[in-house]
């Protein structure tokens, strides 16, 4: 399993950083929805889901977290701790965040808008999708 992150362009100077991001160019897709999550407690796992068609970026803004990534046959966990990195996740990925720092802001961008059937919720049918038999 390929395991796509980007370091973001850093501007910045004695007042401060700036990270800015732009759809096809630093972005692989354009964003038609950007969401985020923060204040989540400690042992708290979040995600268990993968999309049919939806892309995403996820970059934790500040603080830290973890996510799995499962593809149905490979598992890989994935650090992030720098606001200016942002790890791709392709459709059809089954993902989980957890171990996110008490400060963690975990900033996510996707290629789509929010559509209930797009999701992947039960483990086992993702497992069906993706043609792995359990």
């Amino acid at each position: 399993m390929q395991v796509i992150k980007y370091a973001f362009q850093q501007h910045g100077d004695d007042r401060g950083m700036l990270v800015a991001l732009e759809e096809y160019k630093d972005i692989p897709f354009e964003i038609k929805r950007v969401y985020y999550m923060y204040d989540t407690k400690k042992n708290v796992h979040r995600g268990f889901h993968a999309h049919k068609s939806l892309e995403q970026i996820l970059i934790c803004i500040h603080g830290s977290c973890k996510v799995l990534l499962d593809n149905g046959t490979e598992k890989k966990i994935v650090s992030l701790e720098k606001p200016y990195e942002g790890l791709y996740i392709a459709n059809n990925m089954w993902r989980e965040m957890y171990d996110f720092s008490e400060d963690a802001v975990l900033m996510v961008l996707a290629s789509e808008y929010y559509k209930e059937e797009d999701y992947i919720r039960d483990y086992n049918e993702f497992l069906r999708m993706v043609g792995v038999e359990k």
